[in-house]
């Protein structure tokens, strides 16, 4: 299925149709999502990733619940890049490293190669995101949780690279 040795570091098991959804992507970028995702999971075991299969891009967001409104974070996965994003980016404290984006919440990083990938000031922010989560939600705190990786949706049409 891949041409390339994946690690799955985490303790949580990738959902099978997460492969399918990223096989018409460029082996760089695949092995990217999977370079962030255990990122993501390393930083925090206890989550769940919630998978949409949308019609621009594979979006996989993380989440103390199984509610997208508990995310604090996501990737989006396009053809030639991954935004490394936070869903309430805007409601965090600046940081050295500078997100885009122009919406009333969302912020990311555009993320092209996980060499160059800032993870020590990424980890700052994300324990920041995962903390203001929390606050949002405090049945959020400690909570124990199986992780779990669920798809959310599979759009039929799609406008991605394709297989």
């Amino acid at each position: 299925m891949f041409n390339f040795d994946l690690k799955d570091l985490s303790t949580m098991t990738i959902n099978p149709n997460l492969h399918k959804f990223l096989l018409p992507y460029d082996i760089k970028i695949q092995q990217l999502a999977y370079n962030l995702r255990n990122f993501i999971t390393e930083t925090e075991p206890t989550c769940n990733e919630l998978i949409w299969d949308n019609y621009n891009a594979v979006a996989i967001a993380y989440s103390k619940s199984d509610k997208l409104k508990d995310a604090f974070c996501h990737i989006a996965i396009y053809a030639k890049h991954i935004n490394f994003g936070f869903n309430r980016g805007s409601e965090l404290k600046k940081s050295q490293l500078k997100l885009s984006g122009n919406g009333k919440l969302i912020r990311h990083f555009t993320v092209k190669n996980f060499e160059d990938f800032p993870e020590n000031e990424i980890r700052k922010i994300l324990f920041e995101a995962i903390s203001l989560s929390e606050k949002l939600n405090d049945k959020l705190i400690n909570a124990e949780i199986q992780s779990k990786s669920i798809v959310m949706s599979i759009s039929k049409n799609k406008r991605r690279p394709n297989g």
